[in-house]
């Protein structure tokens, strides 16, 4: 096939449906990732929150969209793309306006009632509410509205989107910080999902395929549920590997903390943190190609334990550039296991619950968040505050990641984890 007829197909394969979602998920990660950048020095530094407290609302934030994807994709089945979708960027929309609102005076009513810890808590789960729908959708409309023979590619063009999201946040809450204040980074990530709110409303067809299978029954689905809950082994997998995510997120919960407290007060966070997002653009491809050879589970251990020997580094020399390369080598081993993780999981899963195998793939990244939240607020209160020794805080999580390696290959010896044929 010539690259004419190649452009030509893929230009012919997407209904308008694929790109309108597809773009729109841009402005969500844009959104999210923003917000993320911005937020643990926001709750520490502007609204007093302690080094716990912010760690563990930190880690909620993160955490929860990863559980409610379980439910998301079949509230969004039962919804309609669609409504799903612009159902879901109205709510975002009112998340972030809310929490950057959350020192405002006319809240002040609401702070007086309720104790500012748990109306943090309930506003910062609300972005998790329209999140777990979003990508559920997004992924079903790249299925449904891209042709059999570039279905491959959109979902490459997803996963590209989604990263140049990744690494525009960041960007973004970085300027609207500077120019605006911290509070206003949350109302630019307001903004830019009510924009895609009236995008989808406009521009977004729902996409039918005829003759598609009807989605499962509630009943069935609860039976896919029970059974993974009782595959010991895998979920024995999934409690080891939230181990990685614990160390994962540190860049988002911890590290900023770190760097305005014990390196530079007036150190750009939000730009360091394009980091990770700009690394997985450029070297996804690289990474993946280099260790294609590698069998899936051995792959997801040495990329494991490259991400936990990063943080050594700005152990090691507490400089604004450390903190940068810990993160770009965090990122070298993200990109050398996830895309691994994924076909490890979807190749373990019987026929039939593929679904709720892959759905059970995101539950180490909510408890990796979740965990490391509660956990990196007391190791930075800990060694930061209490005991003047901040860079052990990058030893412990270092420590927790070369536990989780070690686990790995325990598990790789105690169970097996060859993968059936591809084809089985």
């Amino acid at each position: 096939m010539s690259f004419g007829q190649r452009v030509r197909e893929i230009r012919e394969g997407f209904e308008p449906a694929f790109w309108v979602a597809n773009i729109s998920e841009i402005f969500e990660r844009l959104s999210y990732y923003g917000a993320f950048s911005s937020l643990a020095n926001y709750l520490h530094e502007s609204l007093n929150i302690s080094t716990e407290q912010t760690g563990s609302l930190a880690g909620l934030f993160g955490g929860m969209v990863w559980f409610l994807a379980i439910v998301g994709g079949a509230v969004a089945d039962r919804l309609g793309f669609r409504r799903a979708l612009s159902l879901a960027y109205l709510i975002l929309a009112c998340a972030y306006f809310l929490l950057g609102s959350l020192g405002a005076a006319w809240l002040a009513p609401v702070r007086s009632a309720v104790p500012l810890p748990g109306l943090l808590a309930f506003v910062l789960v609300l972005p998790a509410l329209g999140i777990s729908m979003v990508k559920p959708s997004v992924v079903g409309t790249t299925a449904r509205a891209s042709s059999e023979n570039v279905r491959s590619i959109g979902y490459s063009i997803y996963y590209t989107l989604v990263n140049i999201g990744g690494a525009a946040g960041p960007y973004v809450a970085s300027w609207a910080h500077r120019h605006l204040g911290v509070e206003n980074v949350f109302r630019v990530s307001a903004l830019s999902v009510l924009l895609m709110f009236f995008a989808v409303l406009l521009f977004f067809e729902e996409p039918r395929r005829s003759g598609e299978i009807q989605a499962t029954r509630l009943a069935g689905a609860a039976r896919n549920l029970l059974a993974v809950l009782t595959n010991p082994r895998f979920v024995l997998f999934l409690l080891i590997f939230s181990g990685y995510w614990i160390v994962f997120w540190q860049q988002y919960i911890v590290l900023p903390i770190y760097i305005h407290g014990y390196i530079d007060s007036r150190a750009d966070v939000e730009l360091i943190l394009i980091t990770d997002a700009a690394t997985v653009i450029c070297l996804q491809f690289v990474a993946t190609y280099l260790t294609q050879k590698l069998p899936p589970f051995r792959a997801i251990t040495i990329g494991t334990l490259v991400s936990a020997l990063g943080w050594l580094i700005v152990a090691a020399r507490p400089t604004v550039w450390a903190a940068v390369l810990s993160i770009f080598v965090v990122a070298l081993g993200e990109i050398i296991l996830s895309p691994r993780y994924y076909e490890y999981v979807s190749r373990l899963a019987p026929a039939g619950q593929q679904g709720t195998y892959m759905g059970f793939a995101f539950v180490p990244i909510g408890i990796g968040s979740l965990v490391g939240g509660w956990l990196g607020g007391r190791l930075m209160h800990h060694y930061g505050e209490a005991s003047q020794h901040p860079a052990r805080v990058w030893w412990a999580i270092t420590a927790i990641g070369v536990g989780t390696s070690l686990l790995l290959w325990l598990y790789h010896f105690a169970v097996k984890t060859e993968l059936p044929p591809a084809n089985s």
